[in-house]
């Protein structure tokens, strides 16, 4: 490929009023009003205060914000990318940056709370309208895992140096809905201080994601898994309360240790990974393994006797190649191996229950997806402000998780990097006639019918 020499000179000029860059917002803005988000913001959202002008119209200014982030924005003043062209003849409403900035700013705790009712809500909405979930009336799968966002800057609210040594961080939480042929959408999500534990909160918060998970239409079979550290009775009992199942990774204390010493050696059932697999604690690709199960094992015994659960353990373990086992005349005598235990409830079989588990790490592709995206900064000096911006994005990722499920197969498996590349980010010129506007479109488009389906799912008549 190289430069045209069809014309001598090439030259740059800003000034035709009908063309927009991301005409793919067109339905996408469509579907989040179909879903009725800004009926919602309108209901559940309220500030107020005497001369506060920020809280003026909050339906219009979470559209314009959801909008950004569908178009790309990672910060409030990106959001000025609506406002260009013909993009006034698409929307009403848009709001500047600066006004979202006065906006955002004025969020606190008991705002976000309100929000974060608004992000449940359009969810189970999108799941009604399209095929977001689908097998959620068989099986679904809730994952809960935390993340450290970095920030800088000293005024930064809430930014505080914990895991990492010297890099200020903020620690997100939040919690994933898939099942075995969808990718995953945001049930809930928390921002918290950046040296919060893990766990804390987790009883609530796993409360409030496995609701949102019922109202998403997850009727079937319902398992949260979560890493070790919300290994504790105030999460299985979030969960049983629920009537969910639990698969929680356990970590190698000493009770679990003595467990899995006392398993025989002829219960371990040896398995192949179809594809290596990364290891959690050396970063190492495996891909063999071995898998037994305790049918009946004890959790939590130092609690009262009400509160001790009974479930299975189910432990694989891998060769540890960094330590060399004891090689006598006879060949191999005393191999090494690592452990990886979780505790469950789950009703499938030991193997499945095992590859269920292993696929956790599905939330990682979302906190990837957000960081990559709307999080790769948290934009404001404010606390509740991030806070705020945590939850837009929630429903920023759900709307476009929406979006590719109208627009084909491949499309309801792409990251929503792809989404925008290939459904948002679509030049058009506008045209008028009659009082209907039709948005001329690139030819040869090599996405055109995949935009087409969303584009009429989304303005086809209720």
């Amino acid at each position: 490929m190289q430069s045209s020499h069809a014309a001598a000179v090439v030259s740059a000029v800003f000034d035709e009023p009908n063309l927009v860059a991301d005409a793919g917002l067109v339905p996408v803005v469509r579907l989040a009003e179909r879903a009725g988000l800004s009926h919602l913001v309108g209901e559940a959202v309220r500030i107020t205060g005497a001369g506060n002008s920020a809280g003026a119209n909050p339906a219009a200014k979470v559209m314009s914000l959801v909008a950004g982030m569908c178009a790309g924005a990672d910060s409030i003043e990106d959001t000025d990318r609506l406002r260009h062209g013909a993009m006034p003849a698409l929307f009403d409403g848009v709001r500047a940056p600066s006004a979202l900035g006065t906006f955002l700013r004025s969020f606190t705790h008991g705002h976000a709370l309100q929000l974060h009712r608004v992000h449940r809500r359009f969810l189970a909405s999108l799941a009604a309208r399209t095929p977001l979930l689908p097998g959620s009336d068989q099986v679904a799968f809730i994952d809960v895992d935390s993340t450290h966002k970095r920030v800088f800057g000293p005024a930064k609210q809430g930014a505080q140096v914990g895991r990492f040594k010297g890099i200020r961080t903020l620690h997100p939480l939040l919690a994933t809905v898939c099942t075995p042929i969808a990718r995953p959408v945001i049930a809930a999500v928390r921002l918290r201080q950046g040296k919060s534990a893990d766990a804390r909160g987790a009883e609530r918060f796993v409360t409030e994601a496995l609701a949102g998970a019922i109202e998403a239409g997850c009727t079937g079979i319902r398992i949260l898994r979560a890493d070790s550290q919300f290994y504790n009775a105030d999460v299985v009992a979030a969960c049983r309360r629920a009537g969910t199942h639990f698969s929680i990774t356990t970590g190698m204390n000493p009770s679990i240790k003595r467990a899995i010493a006392a398993i025989p050696e002829d219960a371990w059932t040896p398995i192949r990974y179809p594809r290596a697999v990364v290891d959690p604690d050396t970063g190492e690709l495996i891909s063999d393994a071995e898998v037994a199960e305790i049918p009946a094992c004890t959790a939590f015994t130092g609690r009262k006797k009400a509160e001790q659960v009974t479930a299975r353990l189910i432990v694989r373990r891998v060769r540890d190649l960094a330590k060399p086992a004891t090689i006598g005349e006879q060949g191999e005598l005393f191999p090494v191996w690592r452990c990886h235990p979780f505790f469950t409830d789950s009703p499938f079989e030991t193997l499945q229950a095992e590859r269920q588990h292993r696929h956790h790490a599905v939330i990682e592709q979302v906190i990837a997806d957000g960081k990559a995206g709307p999080l790769a900064h948290l934009p404001s000096g404010r606390f509740n402000a991030n806070a705020a911006w945590l939850i837009l994005w929630a429903m920023t990722h759900n709307l476009l998780r929406a979006a590719g499920a109208l627009a084909g197969t491949f499309h309801a498996k792409a990251t929503t990097a792809t989404l925008r590349a290939l459904l948002i980010h679509v030049p058009a010129r506008i045209a008028r006639s009659a009082r209907r506007l039709t948005l001329h479109l690139p030819d040869r488009w090599s996405w055109r019918d995949a935009f087409t389906e969303l584009f009429e799912a989304a303005h086809a008549p209720p």
